[in-house]
């Protein structure tokens, strides 16, 4: 009786998870259709299985949170893939001055409102938290969904998201310690050992890379997969284990693949990283409950509208210290409005708070909004731009437009 029982919670479980994916699928090739990037119709379709939705997949939704997990670590480490040891080096040394920006524009609006609501010290930082961080997952599909990994102002785009998750290895100990009532020693020795292990892994990808990329580039395919796809998650466990994020430890792997075993690799895990992210963007809105939106849906609105603009000006700002032209400043700054996983860890920890409850709902309802908004912004951020920008009499459309959209 326990193995037919067993048997028919696992056919269930098939069947849950393979109409999951056909339906993803045909999202899929709607956004093809229409020509936008997939996210947006990914999370209207986790409200619609998630909490208080139309259906609820239950028996699966294990499995749907650690594909979700593994679909986060792939596309940091594609993004990494795309993205050079020295373009970080430079990226590094040339990144605080945006970062801190970012930090004053976005995190400054998220603590402005929690004070605003009344809420604790305590609840208003983890908000800022909230605002600050744009969603990896989320930037890197879209710029992988609109083709512009290869554009100028992406490195500008990807060195913040580098800064903001080196942040995170601060912030995330901080708050942590501050929630439970650690003591100052305990705080400092949290944020010391994340700060360590994001350092030995980072120093690690630069000093050994190319070693790593030798011993994997004669490899069968099979083997090739196999190595990277484990080496991606041990690494990210470990760092996760020191409370550092594992997204940082994946993207460290893919940079540390150059040359041969790289093209390899990007041919070869493309496939697999769709799967997986798709998934992480389902289950992120599964977790939401339509019904809890509604009484911290004005605010929600107000603190995306504003944040909107403010993540827009970071990117603009840090596109434009690379040189880059109108229309690519504007690319950089869209592509970072969408809220993701970070932000939504981030809530997680307060809920034991006095405003936990209030944190939390107004938290998916922000993230949700970013993270539609976002990928729809950075998809037309270029019509955006050329509203603006008058024609001159007699000059020909083309020439109006500038150049490839590459250039910008």
């Amino acid at each position: 009786m326990m193995i037919a029982a067993g048997s028919a919670e696992t056919a269930l479980a098939f069947v849950e998870v393979g109409a999951l994916v056909l339906g993803l699928g045909l999202l899929s090739r709607v956004a093809g259709r229409l020509g936008v990037t997939a996210v947006p119709l990914y999370l209207i379709a986790g409200l619609a299985f998630g909490e208080g939705g139309l259906l609820r997949l239950d028996v699966s939704e294990e499995f749907v949170s650690l594909a979700a997990e593994i679909g986060v670590l792939l596309l940091l480490f594609t993004l990494g893939l795309e993205y050079s040891d020295v373009e970080l080096r430079h990226g590094l040394r040339t990144g605080v001055p945006p970062g801190l920006v970012d930090m004053v524009l976005n995190a400054g609006a998220g603590l402005a409102a929690g004070l605003a609501l009344g809420w604790s010290p305590l609840a208003a930082l983890l908000l800022a938290g909230v605002t600050w961080i744009s969603s990896s997952g989320v930037v890197s599909k879209v710029l992988a969904d609109l083709g512009r990994l290869g554009f100028r102002e992406t490195p500008s785009v990807l060195n913040l998201l580098v800064i903001e998750d080196l942040a995170m290895a601060v912030y995330l100990p901080v708050v942590a310690a501050l929630i439970v009532g650690g003591t100052v020693t305990e705080t400092l020795t949290s944020v010391a050992i994340a700060l360590a292990v994001v350092a030995a892994i980072l120093l690690a990808a630069l000093r050994y890379g190319a070693h790593l990329s030798q011993g994997l580039a004669d490899g069968s395919n099979e083997a090739l997969l196999l190595a990277v796809f484990g080496l991606v998650l041990l690494v990210a466990g470990v760092a996760q284990s020191f409370e550092v994020s594992g997204a940082i430890g994946a993207f460290l792997v893919g940079l540390a693949l150059s040359g041969r075993a790289e093209e390899r690799t990007m041919e070869l895990i493309t496939p697999l990283r769709d799967l997986f992210a798709a998934t992480f963007f389902v289950f992120f809105s599964f977790q939401i409950d339509p019904a809890d939106l509604i009484d911290v849906a004005g605010w929600a609105v107000l603190l995306a509208s504003v944040t909107a603009i403010t993540k827009t000006a970071t990117g603009w700002y840090a596109a434009k210290r690379i040189g880059v032209g109108r229309r690519g400043r504007l690319r950089a700054g869209t592509v970072l409005i969408a809220r993701g996983e970070f932000s939504i860890v981030i809530a997680a920890l307060g809920t034991g708070l006095d405003d936990g409850a209030q944190l939390g709902a107004l938290a998916a309802g922000y993230v949700l909004l970013t993270a539609i908004f976002g990928p729809l912004a950075a998809r037309y951020s270029d019509q955006l731009s050329e509203l603006r920008r008058p024609v001159s009499l007699g000059r020909r459309p083309s020439a109006a437009l500038g150049g490839s959209a590459g250039s910008g």
